[in-house]
């Protein structure tokens, strides 16, 4: 089993780029002595990402066979990808969708006996022990899960929205139906493919939960040994903004719109807005987030926030896409590193937590 406390990022996308500035940044309050990325392609248009990266500190890794490439676009890295896993203590996998589970088969498993932990990200369903920051930390087992997958942007929101209106006094009895349409944005601004020209309608493809934003928020909360009653629906917008999700949480015991804002004032993974549109959200995270992102689970819109007839809750709420990941993937690291005091070591993201945006 490594003794070192080197966290090892696979993948420099729109989780991992964020995600490796962010540990460089806190490696101390962090009890982290190493960060390490790996990139598999040398490109000229990613140049200026990695050499910015290794300024501030994090160490590039890559196969064998492609670095003389990065070496000729001037990129010089500092560790082969055997020997970056070899010496990493926690494994975050970045990748795009699909390739983390086959990473796990064809790497993550080789190295489980020098690994404290693999971490992926929401789309690798099947890849270990569903986990949200705050949501289920409880469920965590020390020397059993060693791999763990934080879910997907929208299910955090999903699952934060739900353990404060309907959970929030121990009894899952008391959610009688979460359904929840998920406004997803076509893609990320930096990204330049897969744009949509107008809203694209999704597919339920799931007879129980519609799409997977349900499914995984029910994986999750089954953690704790809950079996909750959860639909959702998913449409793709013709923006590069933020995802939104208008949520009908159904409930037994009657609340108010009063009661429901005094929870969310009172857990910090959620912000409040009085903001209305996705730009004017997204653009304050870009002006006091780190590398632009939000680190809450969720923005809550409190103009559209009602409660109908006692006990169904409504409203919109904006989505912090990457920043609500990036927050569960550096606990659940941090977790690995240190369990006993991981709780205290991640209070240093606090800044970067908002009660209003």
């Amino acid at each position: 089993m490594s003794t070192s406390k080197n966290v090892h990022v696979v993948g420099t996308g729109t989780i991992g780029e964020p995600l490796i500035g962010l540990l460089t940044a806190f490696t101390g309050p962090l009890g982290i002595e190493e960060v390490t990325f790996h990139k598999r392609t040398p490109l000229v248009t990613d140049r200026s990402k990695v050499v910015n990266l290794t300024k501030r500190g994090a160490k590039l890794c890559v196969d064998r066979s492609a670095a003389q490439g990065f070496r000729d676009l001037g990129m010089n890295p500092s560790y082969e990808t055997m020997e970056a896993l070899e010496r990493a203590a926690v494994v975050i996998d970045c990748t795009p969708s699909g390739v983390g589970a086959q990473n796990k088969t064809e790497f993550y498993e080789k190295f489980a006996s020098n690994t404290l932990g693999f971490i992926a990200q929401g789309s690798e369903f099947g890849f270990g022990k569903m986990y949200a920051r705050g949501i289920n930390d409880r469920a965590l087992t020390r020397g059993e899960d060693q791999f763990i997958q934080v879910v997907s942007c929208n299910t955090h929101n999903i699952s934060v929205l739900v353990d404060n209106v309907a959970l929030q006094d121990g009894d899952p009895e008391n959610l009688l139906e979460g359904r929840f349409v998920c406004m997803r944005r076509a893609n990320d601004i930096s990204q330049d493919g897969s744009f949509v020209p107008s809203p694209q309608v999704g597919k339920h493809k799931d007879s129980r939960f519609g799409t997977h934003h349900a499914r995984d928020a029910w994986h999750l909360f089954n953690t704790l040994g809950y079996d909750l009653n959860l639909f959702s629906s998913a449409v793709k917008l013709n923006s590069q903004y933020m995802h939104l999700i208008y949520f009908d949480i159904r409930v037994k015991r009657a609340t108010s719109v009063p009661e429901i804002l005094e929870r969310f004032r009172a857990n910090d993974r959620v912000s409040l807005t009085e903001k209305i549109s996705a730009n004017s959200v997204f653009s304050f995270g870009r002006d006091y987030g780190h590398y632009g992102r939000i680190l809450n689970q969720t923005v809550v819109a409190v103009p559209t926030l009602a409660v109908r007839n006692g006990t169904e809750v409504v409203g919109y709420c904006f989505t912090p896409q990457d920043g609500n990941s990036i927050l569960s993937s550096v606990a659940a690291a941090t977790w690995f590193l240190h369990p006993d005091s991981y709780e205290e070591k991640i209070q240093c993201l606090k800044p970067y937590f908002f009660d209003e945006v």
